[in-house]
């Protein structure tokens, strides 16, 4: 039964900790936006609470505009348009500004320390597992040459580990941070799962041990590290593109 969870941070409401729940839900239930949820009684049949905490969490989640509530139809995973992704931060980011791209990573590295650092405090046996099977996905990428694999295992660690922060806040942060990154990614400005990957994976196994340890500034640290060799090697893709294009002879036919 849900009830108030004492955590680093003292007590939390029962409807805060439910909300988080929710969130895990959706995304163990692979739910996207516009799918249906389940109802509010079956919610609070799952996750061993009352209706009325499922609704005070749902209110939470409205707000932050993780969850639409239709009168008379149901509750919906909101559409991509969250408390941080919506129109200020998607018109305000461009993903071919450098000077943006450079920020988010400096804006990463910030959220990165904190909800390691919170994990290593906060996470349950079943998050730090979780955190585990996302890294042991992303060697798998990496070990097969899979880039597909490589990324499902990256998202999902970083995902796993802001949910075990306990910080409904932080979840949304790095999901929308993560979402805007992957727009400069898809302008090209990316590497194959050569390059920083093989080191991305001893990055991942340091912030998973600190977790498991439950050495927060350790967490931390590991996840600083990762945040800015993941950086250095952005700029040495960028450098490499600069050159390349400088020594290429004119093209003689039109662009786009």
């Amino acid at each position: 039964m849900i009830g108030n969870e004492r955590t680093g941070g003292g007590y939390r409401p029962g409807y805060e900790v439910a909300a988080e729940q929710v969130l895990e839900l959706i995304a163990r239930l692979r739910l996207r936006p516009g799918d249906r949820m389940p109802t509010e009684n079956e919610l609070a049949q799952q996750l061993g609470t009352s209706r009325t905490m499922v609704r005070e969490a749902i209110k939470i989640l409205s707000a932050l505009g993780r969850v639409r509530a239709q009168k008379g139809r149901g509750l919906y995973v909101a559409d991509d348009q969250g408390m941080l992704g919506g129109g200020r931060w998607a018109s305000f980011f461009l993903p071919t500004d450098l000077d943006h791209v450079y920020m988010l990573f400096e804006f990463r590295r910030t959220q990165e320390m904190a909800t390691s650092r919170l994990a290593a405090r906060r996470a349950t046996p079943t998050e730090v597992q979780a955190i585990e099977r996302a890294a042991g996905v992303c060697r798998r990428g990496f070990d097969t040459g899979r880039e597909d694999l490589f990324n499902e295992g990256d998202d999902a660690f970083h995902t796993s580990i802001a949910i075990a922060s306990h910080n409904v806040f932080l979840q949304i942060a790095v999901r929308e941070a993560r979402r805007l990154q992957a727009q400069s990614n898809l302008i090209g400005l990316r590497g194959s799962v050569g390059g920083h990957a093989a080191k991305a994976i001893e990055e991942h196994e340091a912030i998973y041990q600190a977790i498991r340890a439950g050495d927060a500034e350790a967490a931390a640290e590991a996840a600083a590290t990762h945040v800015d060799n993941t950086l250095d090697d952005y700029r040495r893709e960028i450098q490499q593109r600069i050159f390349s294009a400088a020594d290429r002879p004119p093209s003689a036919g039109g662009g786009g």
